[in-house]
């Protein structure tokens, strides 16, 4: 029984189903599947002895042919036997939603395919580049572990408001880059935008970084060393020009895969001057973990807290307890040997424990924002949250009573006890009416007149991650989204094309007789169509060699190549493919 779109995405977490859609298949033109055709005979040809041996067998293995666009039904279909699954998304879409969608092992396709006029080399993410290029490696173990557990590692990395807007210039230029209907005035201006705001931006962030190593691997990746290798990149994988350019040891500098490739910027619109070679797929996983190993996620602390809020996003600070507080962290009070004392967010913020909100605790009921002090009172030898409510009472810490809780750190409160939260046999928080919070100097922190105070409880803070603990109740981004790409007209002269490159298609599927006068007939009327190099070479490639139209086919074609330098590519492979065919 086939698994439908509408099924995996009903299946996905509602926060990451905006930015997926439905793949039409009746809407891709028969252009469209010649482009494919074209591009997946050439790349496997090339990339037989080039790439990665498991290259050509994943092709298979994950439902890819060589002869028209994949239909993302029967690729899930073939994905279910690996334990993965796939859906469409529209063009570029953030990196915190990428990650998360690889780490749930769902692969994110792009919807488009790219124009014929970008068959060398397409600025924005396309199905080709999805499909053709990440797919194919998930068979092998060692591969599809890496790619989910960078999405893993990628959903808790902490990213800036630089970070975004990148993205979102990034993204707009794609799309006036793959769009010919665009004009140069907007082009160039989309480029500028970009431009500006990379020269703005002195994002280190761990999105930031993380996006760089995913980038020379999983996109741009080599395995061997860097005087043997194979590609594996995607991005390598699905570009005729690239893909052939990177071998050239003169044009692309080759460097050994390290963690340091995280300082290596990348530009997403044009050829990279350098790749990186691992050893091995499990060697990018070493790699990766290294990196992860000075994630604030992993070392919490004062550390974690600073790249926190020098983000100035969203994030989520758990506590030894396991209490979870999202928001934008604003404010944060260490000790003298710089231990963390007390956080504070601001914004729209969140309560959680296990990444699930507690009751009364969201963005509609903390609009402003959530502090709380940390570490241990004093004359308490343990930790407030594993006290029993028992142990508690003996205390003088129970309801309804005026409590004073001091602090190691010189942080005290004073108030109202109203409730004890508790989760799992532990007191994870306590809310306090008519409540004083004062700072090691005597600094107010929280006044009486402000409300409830809301404290969490937790000796140290053990992660710091980016997005909130409970995304379903908190949303992704509080920003508005990106603009889609925008659906093809087409005009009554393309759609008359269009019908030609079906009639070619039906002929050369149907396999049992080529009517010659029909392809005659069609070339003819390429005359309306002076540029047109892709029907007319696979009309080529039906008719026979001492054909009258084949000649004068070849003679058009090589006419063509004068047109610019990817003709002139693109029409040597198309007349060398024919005459290894014909000879």
């Amino acid at each position: 029984m086939k698994i439908t779109q509408e099924q995996i995405i009903a299946s996905m977490p509602s926060h990451l189903r905006p930015y997926t859609t439905l793949q039409h298949y009746d809407s891709y033109t028969a252009q469209d599947h010649a482009v494919w055709r074209f591009l997946l005979r050439e790349l496997a040809t090339r990339l037989e002895q080039t790439a990665h041996p498991i290259y050509l067998e994943g092709l298979e293995k994950t439902g890819i042919s060589l002869d028209a666009i994949p239909n993302m039904d029967d690729m899930n279909e073939k994905l279910a036997d690996i334990g993965w699954s796939a859906v469409v998304v529209d063009g570029v879409i953030p990196s915190a939603v990428f990650m998360e969608l690889q780490a749930l092992k769902i692969l994110p396709i792009a919807l488009d395919m790219r124009s014929i006029d970008h068959m060398l080399y397409t600025p924005a993410p396309d199905i080709v580049h999805e499909a053709a290029g990440h797919a194919p490696f998930i068979i092998d173990l060692d591969y599809a572990d890496y790619l989910q557990r960078i999405g893993e590692i990628g959903v808790k990395a902490l990213s800036s408001k630089q970070d975004y807007a990148i993205y979102e210039a990034v993204r707009k230029l794609s799309i006036i880059k793959e769009d010919a209907s665009r004009g140069a005035a907007e082009l160039a201006e989309a480029q500028r935008t970009l431009e500006r705001t990379l020269a703005a931006s002195n994002s280190t962030s761990e999105a930031y970084q993380l996006s760089r190593l995913h980038w020379w691997t999983v996109e741009y990746g080599l395995v061997g060393n860097v005087n043997d290798y194979k590609i594996f990149g995607a991005g390598l994988l699905s570009s005729l020009g690239e893909s052939g350019h990177c071998l050239d040891d003169q044009r692309v500098k080759k460097i050994p895969l390290t963690v340091a490739a995280i300082n290596c910027p990348y530009d997403i619109t044009c050829e990279q001057p350098q790749l990186f070679v691992t050893k091995s797929c499990k060697h990018l996983s070493q790699v990766l973990e290294s990196f992860a190993n000075g994630m604030a996620f992993k070392q919490g602390g004062a550390i974690g807290l600073q790249k926190a809020l020098d983000c100035a996003t969203v994030a989520t600070v758990e506590y030894s307890s396991g209490i979870q507080l999202s928001g934008v962290v604003s404010k944060i009070l260490t000790d003298a040997v710089g231990n963390e004392i007390y956080v504070a967010t601001s914004g729209p913020s969140q309560l959680a424990y296990k990444s699930a909100q507690l009751l009364g605790h969201g963005i509609v009921e903390h609009p402003k924002g959530i502090a709380s002090p940390v570490g241990q009172l004093k004359d308490m030898p343990r930790c407030l949250s594993v006290y029993t409510i028992d142990e508690l009472r003996e205390l003088g810490i129970y309801c309804n009573a005026e409590i004073r809780l001091e602090f190691l750190s010189g942080v005290t409160v004073v108030g109202c006890l109203k409730n004890i939260l508790r989760r799992d046999h532990k007191n994870l928080l306590f809310r306090f009416s008519n409540c004083t919070v004062t700072g090691p100097t005597g600094e107010a922190l929280f006044r009486a007149d402000e409300g409830d105070y809301d404290m969490a409880i937790g000796e140290r803070v053990v992660s710091v991650y980016g997005g909130a603990a409970d995304k379903e109740h908190y949303p992704l981004r509080l920003l508005p989204p990106s603009a889609s790409h925008q659906t093809r007209n087409h005009s009554e002269r393309e759609l008359a094309l269009f019908s030609m490159y079906q009639t070619v298609r039906d002929m050369r599927e149907a396999g049992t007789y080529i009517d010659l006068a029909v392809l005659c007939s069609l070339h003819d009327c390429l005359a309306k169509y002076p540029k047109e190099w892709l029907l007319r070479f696979e009309i080529l490639e039906l008719l026979p060699a001492d054909h009258d139209h084949y000649h004068r086919i070849v003679a058009e074609l090589m006419a063509l190549r004068s047109h610019s330098e990817d003709y002139a590519c693109l029409i040597d492979m198309a007349l060398a493919s024919v005459a290894t065919v014909k000879s």
